[in-house]
């Protein structure tokens, strides 16, 4: 049965069936002809300048900004020892609880000119007028997706930096180098590839954003695809603007990956030892104070201060709250996110237990084919599915599929796939990557192969990671929005969508339950990532 199910005809459809967006997105250029090159055209010359420069000008500044923040905590607390340093170690990673959309509508909230800190101020001095800058605008998105997303570069850098850094710059203190050289002709270089790999996730996950641009109004791609698609029912228009999204989120794969390979040094045993040895820098007085700003800023400005503007209109309408519909949307959620959590596990073990069992071209391919799913914006993958749709209603109009795949629960779930299996998928192969192949050996000359060899070998060694695997998609299915808006079933709203609507609607107070509902699942993984790196920086 499981030589069946691992067959290169079921495995080529599996794939086939998670990259079917992409090609779609690809043949519809075929399908147009001379109207898709007419209707680029007539974009290049309205909205599609406004589009690539306000998308080029914010990935810029967001790039500055979580290369800055993330590398300057990354360094901090990995290179040097100050009060609360153990603390920040974990703390910094808080930010990754925080949907952007989320972090939009709790700022909005206190920073707007109705907003108390405004009212508060022009009461108190007696001022009139705007006395902040307008926050729904491209300098609070970056704002935003700064506190929100440098936590992959601080990730990164600092484990990086933890590898080599500590002993190098120790060895360079002995040859008497100063701190800012080491800081400079160390530190920096070494974590350069981390860095940039850290600022290509971000990009990816900004570029892949539709909460933000849509509530602050900027004329992003993403935005655009869904402005051509839902109000002005142009199919052609949103496919090349996905195509062009996805171009984009192509190049920064491919520099994200390099960067990748660059961090695979191997600093040995004796790397490792000598890093252990090597404490880090101790500060004290202003030093001190200055390393405890550095860590505890973007904390506050990534999580504390949101969830504080969040429970101050949710303490005032607390009476007037829906409890009862709150029920219904964490239950859909959960349905949802369960449900596609399972099944993404499921088809993450079967594709690494082929590639462990066979490593054929085809598998390897199959693998890296499924893995680029996660670098695939909300947006490109709901109208690479919609396309097909509308391509077998054209030819057949009787047909049902239209309706299996927007009314029903199975397109969302298979958007949630398309995006979240390479999330189980590298899990799972992290788990495998530490298991033995000599076991599988040893278990072949037992008679043990197949299912037996599955269940009975990798299984008891897989738990921990097809659990966290699970929990990963579980938590990023319930924070998704840009899909779910567009292909959740009726009456299946979910914590996302309703924290995005009731935010659109100016009902912040409602809003906050469902958007710190999301932010408390968040937590999950957050917990899980804090607890693994306490436990390697212990060995």
């Amino acid at each position: 049965m499981l030589r069946r199910f691992l067959s290169p005809a079921l495995l080529l459809l599996l794939v086939l069936f998670l990259t079917l967006p992409v090609l779609s997105i690809a043949l519809s250029w075929l399908q147009w002809g001379g109207e898709a090159g007419a209707i680029l055209r007539e974009m290049a010359a309205t909205v599609l300048p406004d589009y690539a420069g306000t998308t080029l000008l914010l990935c810029l500044c967001v790039a500055l900004g979580v290369a800055l923040v993330g590398m300057g905590t990354a360094v901090t607390v990995t290179l040097f020892e100050f009060p609360g340093r153990r603390v920040f170690e974990w703390a910094l990673l808080l930010p990754l609880a925080m949907p952007a959309y989320v972090l939009a509508y709790a700022y909005t909230d206190f920073l707007q000119y109705a907003g108390p800190l405004q009212v508060g101020l022009r009461q108190a001095f007696g001022l009139q007028g705007r006395l902040l800058p307008e926050i729904r605008s491209l300098g609070g998105a970056v704002l935003v997706f700064t506190v929100a997303l440098y936590p992959y570069v601080y990730l990164l850098a600092r484990t990086a930096l933890a590898e080599r850094a500590v002993h190098l710059m120790e060895a360079a203190r002995l040859l008497g180098a100063p701190l800012p050289r080491r800081i400079r002709e160390i530190a920096l270089p070494l974590a350069r590839p981390a860095v940039a790999a850290g600022v290509a996730l971000a990009l990816m996950e900004t570029l892949a954003d539709f909460g933000v641009s849509s509530y602050f109004g900027i004329q992003t791609f993403t935005a655009g695809i869904y402005k051509a698609w839902l109000s002005m029912d142009n199919r052609t228009a949103a496919a090349q603007l996905a195509t062009l999204l996805l171009l984009v989120v192509a190049v920064l794969l491919k520099i994200e990956q390099r960067a990748q390979q660059g961090l695979r040094f191997a600093a040995g045993r004796g790397g490792r030892a000598g890093a252990a040895d090597a404490l880090p820098a101790p500060l004290q007085g202003q030093r001190a104070a200055l390393a405890w700003l550095v860590c505890a800023l973007p904390i506050a400005l990534g999580f504390v201060l949101p969830v504080g503007f969040m429970l101050r209109p949710l303490r005032a309408s607390w009476s007037e709250l829906p409890w009862s519909q709150f029920a219904q949307w964490s239950l859909n959620s959960v349905w949802l996110a369960g449900l596609t959590a399972l099944l993404a596990t499921g088809i993450a073990l079967a594709l690494a237990f082929a590639l462990r069992h066979r490593p054929s071209g085809l598998n390897r391919a199959a693998f890296q084919l499924v893995s680029l799913g996660y670098a695939v914006p909300g947006a490109v993958i709901v109208v690479g599915l919609l396309l097909p749709v509308g391509w077998l209603q054209a030819a057949a109009p009787q047909t049902s599929a239209g309706y299996w795949v927007t009314a029903t629960a199975v397109g969302i779930v298979w958007a949630y796939l398309v995006r979240f299996c390479a999330v189980a998928l590298q899990s799972v192969q992290s788990g495998y990557s530490r298991i033995p192949a000599s076991l599988d050996e040893t278990a072949r000359m037992l008679g043990v192969t197949g299912a037996g060899l599955l269940g009975r070998v990798h299984w008891p060694l897989l738990q921990r990671s097809v659990a966290a695997a699970g929990l990963l998609v579980f938590v990023d299915v319930m924070k998704e929005l840009p899909a779910t808006l567009v292909l959740r079933p009726f009456n299946s709203d979910t914590l996302a969508v309703v924290a995005y609507q009731l935010a659109r609607d100016e009902r912040l107070g409602e809003a906050a339950l469902p958007a710190l509902a999301l932010v408390l699942v968040g937590l999950l993984p957050v917990a899980l990532l804090s607890r693994t790196l306490r436990a390697a920086s212990d060995r």
